[in-house]
């Protein structure tokens, strides 16, 4: 099968493509670098630095004919989507919308799309969220992500494209970049080990619902295979503070920090959780890496990463 993937360089999309390599599909990576690596990129693939807002787009999907278009590209930080949502919707919108026009030309059978769950449904009715819990974003990020929702389905009414929208939990892993709006888990393993003071926002009581990159591949995997368009969360469903991911990370890495509290941050979301009984009963899938296990293998990755720099 012929796949694009768009942010293919960066976290997520890069696990992704060496799945889908291993699995003997032909790829294709988009990626504008504005936070994925090059080096990241899998050899196998092929590689084109094209920001998703660019014309050029309808010359790759002509060039390569892609099946299946598995959009990951998106503008990411939370916090510049509130302060600069003109921004936000330009890339995550109009960007979105310039490779769903290229798929309506280009005759793509098949869009899975990277949303996100705990932006969707804002500060939560119940817990854990299924995918009928109202959907009141308190982000644009979280906007753009409802909205390009809205667009696939409208796009499969119009164009006949199935798509598969998964709505990630908080995911971190190997590979997640610890500078700038990144995940907690990556920030907290980096400055751990390298002797930095991680500082946790607010009194540190905040959940999220932390799955492991390895088992959101894995739903990407499935959702390839899966014929009809629907929407998942892809989560674990249960709640972890911060105060708890740093404790554990700091005696995985051994460093003896204390906590250090900073004011907390304005509009942060309290309490995050997903139900994702619905991927596992229509997918099949499941979270197979518990917190301990992921955070083990991720203080790995960054303290081999430092060890080679």
């Amino acid at each position: 099968m012929r796949i694009l993937v768009t942010g293919g360089a960066g976290f997520i999309g890069s696990n992704i493509v060496d799945n889908f390599v291993q699995e003997g599909h032909k790829v294709t990576v988009v990626d504008n670098l504005t936070t994925g690596f090059e080096g990241n990129v899998n050899p196998k693939a092929k590689f084109f630095k094209v920001d998703i807002r660019s014309a050029v787009i309808d010359k790759i999907f002509e060039r390569t004919k892609p099946d299946v278009l598995c959009h990951h590209a998106a503008q990411i930080d939370v916090r510049k989507s509130t302060t600069d949502p003109i921004f936000d919707a330009e890339v995550n919108i109009i960007g979105s919308l310039n490779l769903l026009n290229a798929c309506a030309r280009h005759k793509v059978k098949k869009i899975i799309f990277a949303s996100t769950g705990g932006a969707i449904y804002g500060e939560q009715d119940y817990f854990p969220a299924d995918e009928k819990h109202s959907a009141t974003p308190l982000s644009p990020y979280g906007v753009t992500k409802l909205t390009i929702e809205k667009y696939l389905h409208f796009y499969r009414e119009t164009h006949g494209i199935e798509y598969v929208s998964l709505r990630y939990a908080n995911v971190y892993g190997p590979r997640q970049n610890p500078f700038g709006e990144a995940g907690v888990v990556a920030i907290f393993a980096q400055r751990l080990l390298s002797g930095k003071q991680a500082v946790i926002n607010g009194d540190g009581k905040q959940t999220r619902d932390f799955v492991f990159v390895a088992d959101v591949v894995e739903s990407d995997v499935l959702a390839l295979d899966y014929p009809r368009s629907d929407i998942f969360n892809i989560g674990t469903g249960n709640e972890s503070d911060v105060n708890a991911v740093f404790r554990i990370l700091r005696r995985k890495t051994g460093s003896k920090q204390k906590e250090i509290h900073a004011p907390a941050k304005p509009g942060e979301q309290q309490r995050s959780v997903l139900d994702s009984s619905k991927a596992g009963r229509i997918l099949g899938w499941k979270p197979r890496v518990a917190l301990d296990e992921g955070l083990a293998r991720t203080v790995e990755y960054f303290r081999r990463k430092g060890e080679l720099a």
